[in-house]
């Protein structure tokens, strides 16, 4: 193992033991630069996890193993600010991060199962969840749940079909990651 390797290894290692020892991050976590990762309550990563730099999660979420997001992914929250609070300009009103917040969004937590894959520039909204081996197109805006090894793009993203091209390359595929 190269020095490039080494110190890079022990980066990661630093952030997810130190940096963000508050949440439950599993081995294997790799993290660009300018990543931040802030939630309310919870932020459960499985093994696997690559985040590209200029990423952020904003949101309570959990993310399975083997998920790669692209550069500059996004997973933020529907109401992080109480923008029908009466007599308060939305800049002032109540954020989610405060204490005593008590409007929407509070029990919404995003889901990203494994094997997923989110493409460059991609957002994702806080309370969806993206299936097992999707692939989310870059420049997408994720607004809905995503079927499972289906292909989602646009801006809100839909489907455009599905992974693989058969359900037999479907099922050899399943077959062998067992």
């Amino acid at each position: 193992m190269g020095i490039s390797t080494a110190i890079k290894k022990l980066r990661n290692e630093l952030l997810r033991k130190v940096i963000y020892r508050k949440y439950n991050i599993g081995p294997g976590f790799h993290s660009g630069i300018r990543v931040r990762i802030w939630a309310k309550q919870k932020v459960v990563i499985g093994r696997n996890f690559y985040i590209g730099r200029d990423s952020f999660i904003e949101s309570d979420v959990v993310i399975g193993n083997n998920v790669i997001w692209a550069n500059r992914v996004a997973l933020v929250g529907r109401y992080d600010h109480h923008y029908q609070q009466i007599g308060k300009p939305i800049r002032l009103a109540s954020q989610i991060r405060d204490k005593d917040y008590n409007w929407l969004g509070l029990n919404d937590v995003t889901t990203i199962e494994d094997d997923v894959w989110v493409g460059y520039g991609t957002t994702i909204m806080s309370g969806v969840t993206i299936k097992t081996g999707s692939i989310i197109a870059a420049g997408s805006v994720v607004t809905k749940d995503v079927e499972a090894y289906s292909i989602y793009g646009g801006v809100p993203a839909k489907k455009i079909k599905d992974r693989f091209n058969t359900p037999e390359d479907l099922k050899k595929h399943l077959n062998f990651i067992k």
